[in-house]
């Protein structure tokens, strides 16, 4: 791919407002109601959260984000839109119980969960887009985390980049480009998303009819990875069953494979044991009118539980 091709990929990327999926059904299973709580747990842009203030105007929303920038970027703007209806808190959701023990937050009317990452962050962040050369970072929140990118391509063996490529990327030439990051290290430590852009595009045969670029399911593995995006995930399950009231929502909406049968199977037992009702018959996806309004909905999946009975809380 040229110099002018990435360049030209990168303004429209650069162009692009984030946009919430799902919303219409998020607003259908989470059905907020008059006077209660609810807690979005990734924030991002702000869009799902607007949604449910503006659907019920006497409802409440405790919005979380980890990525700082998030908050100060939509987060404040709203809540001087919001007043008091909005309450923000800056942390990881799966140390939703801690954080809510520190806020003195008892327990909520439902939770909504969107774990796909926003296109603000993808082309703002450092390290997450294949088009932009920057540092090669990819945490979501560095104040937190220690681990880069870059330091996981510097201190894995071939065998653990093969199965981060293959387990969180799905990606088919994982053996090759693991192989040819291991023999390009010792040259050079690399450090920048163009180096390691640069290194998978020659590590695997070209392929004319593909649309993206070949080094973004690598991007995608070492994401998942370095933000330990599936552990936070099932943290957050785990004690969402402490924090949502009986008779209260999950919302989960996952963009990949591995984060949608986490969740899934996370239902089905809680089902099981009679502490969860699930509301959604398979995976709800975006209708063909908002794929073609917002492509980003497209691999979006939606599921949605309401606990059962009271179960302990906090």
């Amino acid at each position: 791919m040229s110099t002018q091709e990435l360049k030209s990929m990168d303004e429209s990327a650069e162009s692009t407002v984030h946009k919430p999926v799902l919303v219409t059904e998020v607003l259908e299973y989470l059905n907020p109601q008059p006077g209660n709580t609810y807690l979005d747990v990734t924030f991002g842009s702000g869009g799902h959260t607007r949604a449910i203030l503006t659907k019920e105007p006497s409802c409440k929303v405790i919005a979380m984000d980890w990525d700082m920038k998030a908050l100060e970027q939509f987060g404040f703007p709203m809540q001087a839109e919001f007043g008091e209806r909005l309450q923000l808190i800056w942390g990881n959701f799966s140390l939703l119980y801690k954080i809510l023990k520190k806020e003195a937050i008892q327990s909520v009317d439902g939770i909504l969960a969107d774990f796909g990452t926003s296109q603000v962050q993808i082309m703002e962040r450092a390290g997450f887009s294949v088009y932009r050369d920057s540092p090669l970072d990819m945490r979501m929140s560095p104040p937190h985390q220690q681990v880069t990118a870059a330091d996981v391509l510097a201190n894995s063996c071939e065998e653990k980049l093969r199965q981060i490529f293959w387990q969180l990327g799905d990606e088919r030439y994982a053996k090759q480009i693991a192989r040819a990051i291991i023999e390009q290290r010792t040259k050079k430590r690399i450090q920048t998303t163009m180096q390691l852009a640069d290194i998978v595009s020659h590590a695997v045969p070209h392929d004319s009819r593909s649309k993206i670029h070949p080094a973004t399911k690598v991007f995608q593995a070492l994401r998942i990875y370095v933000n330990k995006e599936l552990a936070n995930i099932e943290s957050l399950l785990a004690v969402s069953l402490q924090v949502v009231r009986s008779g209260g929502r999950i919302v989960c909406i996952s963009f990949h494979s591995l984060e949608d049968r986490i969740v899934k199977r996370f239902f089905q037992e809680q089902e099981q044991k009679g502490l969860m009702h699930i509301l959604t018959s398979g995976a709800v996806m975006a209708k063909a009118s908002e794929i073609r309004q917002n492509p980003s909905a497209r691999s979006a999946k939606l599921r949605a539980a309401q606990i059962g009975q009271e179960v302990a809380k906090i």
